[in-house]
């Protein structure tokens, strides 16, 4: 029996923990495509501006692009399609709850190790642009002693 090929264990949405104050995490799944699993096991996919949304009691993944690779084509129109996310009803109805206070329900990773994919979400209040450069020179302070000890 082969091994198979190493492939990157997540997708990260870089930009998420920069542009919200994000709460509890939590791992739900996706219904996708066997083309799509194929694809983001190996890494072909982003979650640039995807955002999670609530229609009839279910969570959609929206905007979240993935990409075919050599051995799995996908249709251009199907690379940024509506993907449902499988949770459990009353991890929903605390998601719903935190939408209706004015959170937003962002993805942070798409996590491919095991059988399944999985995404990690996490609700999360956006930014103010204060906020953000507040946060930098924290980060900047904290650098700059961690190289005055040294």
């Amino acid at each position: 029996m082969a091994k198979r090929p190493s492939s990157p264990s997540s997708i990260r949405n870089r930009r998420a923990s920069y542009d919200y104050a994000l709460g509890e995490s939590l791992i739900v799944g996706l219904q996708l495509t066997g083309a799509e699993t194929k694809s983001l096991r190996q890494g072909h996919g982003h979650l640039r501006g995807a955002y999670v949304t609530v229609r009839n009691n279910e969570l959609w993944l929206i905007n979240a692009t993935i990409t075919g690779s050599s051995g799995a084509a996908i249709a251009e129109s199907d690379q940024t399609r509506a993907r449902k996310l499988l949770a459990r009803k009353r991890e929903i109805i605390k998601l719903v709850a935190a939408k209706q206070q004015g959170n937003t329900i962002v993805p942070l990773e798409v996590l491919t190790k095991g059988h399944y994919v999985k995404l990690k979400i996490a609700s999360g209040r956006g930014k103010r642009q204060y906020d953000k450069r507040q946060a930098l020179r924290a980060r900047d302070d904290a650098r700059r002693s961690a190289q005055a000890f040294k």
